[in-house]
């Protein structure tokens, strides 16, 4: 899904004015969260996989 991560999933739930978006590596059971407001759900989106992208390639 996301440049080059291999397989990820994407939960969003909503809560109000805001969405928090979980992004899951499949491979490692690595996750990161992003919460924004509910009106930019692919931005928010866009930073979970950025922080997990962060997470993954840590040494």
């Amino acid at each position: 899904m996301a440049d080059g991560l291999g397989e990820v999933i994407v939960e969003s739930t909503r809560n109000g004015t805001y969405l928090k978006v979980t992004a899951v590596h499949v491979a490692t059971g690595t996750e990161a969260t992003a919460v924004g407001p509910a009106v930019e759900p692919r931005a928010v989106e866009r930073l979970a996989i950025a922080k997990l992208q962060r997470l993954l390639s840590r040494p």
